[in-house]
């Protein structure tokens, strides 16, 4: 139950950032030209932009958490048989 509670709510909030930037791309339809260091993009409309810088998140979103993974271990060590015996110590204390 509870899963498809978070799916739905994770699906929701999709769908309502897509409607945002559908209803702001259609209010600014002004061509733009992304800028970064030296490089420029050519002019396009800012929801086109807007739509591939969003759909670029939820792709780098989706793999960072798999590409940062803790390693997993390779299993349990078992304690050598030094170690596993008891007869190391010695708990009498009537000496």
């Amino acid at each position: 139950m509870l899963k498809i509670l978070t799916n739905l709510l994770v699906a929701g909030l999709i769908a309502f950032w897509l409607g945002a930037i559908a209803i702001f791309s259609i209010q600014n339809i002004s061509a733009v030209s992304l800028t970064f260091l030296l490089w420029q993009s050519i002019k396009l409309p800012i929801g086109v932009l807007l739509a591939f810088c969003v759909g670029g998140g939820f792709i780098l979103g989706a793999l960072f958490p798999i590409l940062w993974q803790p390693l997993k271990p390779k299993g349990k060590r078992r304690l050598s048989r030094e170690t596993q015996s008891s007869n190391d110590f010695d708990f009498d204390f009537d000496q």
